[in-house]
């Protein structure tokens, strides 16, 4: 007869995003998951598999976390604004203890090898990409803009929002909003 878990799938997942927002896929360990989570090694690979499968649950309950500004910016009917206010809202939704922590798919882009397992990378790609289509289904609100025009603009401001949630976590909000506004005069 199958055991019952004593632990709640969404919540264990919660506190293994938190860590690895904090530090990465590829410095989190099983044990620190084991620790975090508050379930054993067993529970891990009992319910998710391995680091990897914890890891892609926590991508997607990052995307369900961060879907607050990601709707707002696919519902948005201002152009280059409403990707501008979506800049200034992931400041907001990157705040923890009032300081900023990034994104977690940029800290792991950051911190992960050549060879990671591609299984990951298809993830953290499919969700840069649907940030990416978000800004140009936006851009091309704008008139006379390109299709072209627009996918160019999109891949300079994915560029400009990693940057931005890198120096989130070492920039004053003072610095960060001129990086936002100067981003934003070069549309």
């Amino acid at each position: 007869m199958a055991r019952k878990k004593q632990y709640n799938e969404e919540e264990v997942i919660e506190k293994a995003t938190a860590l690895f927002w904090k530090n990465g896929y590829e410095a989190t360990t099983v044990r620190m998951l084991e620790k975090e989570m508050g379930i054993n090694q067993f529970s891990i690979y009992s319910s998710f598999g391995n680091k990897q499968g914890v890891f892609l649950e926590s991508i997607k309950a990052y995307k369900k976390r961060i879907r607050c500004i990601t709707e707002k910016l696919a519902q948005s009917n201002n152009g280059k604004e409403g990707i501008k206010q979506y800049f200034y809202d992931f400041l907001e939704f990157a705040k923890e203890d009032g300081k900023n922590k990034g994104c977690l798919v940029t800290n792991t882009v950051n911190e992960i090898n050549a060879d990671t397992d591609p299984l990951i990378m298809e993830q953290l790609m499919e969700f840069a990409n649907s940030i990416k289509q978000l800004f140009i289904d936006n851009l091309l609100q704008e008139e006379g803009k390109t299709e072209e025009e627009a996918k160019g603009q999109s891949n300079y401001l994915m560029n400009s929002l990693l940057g931005l949630s890198v120096s989130s976590k070492v920039f004053d909000q003072s610095q960060l909003k001129d990086t936002i506004e100067i981003t934003f005069l070069n549309l």
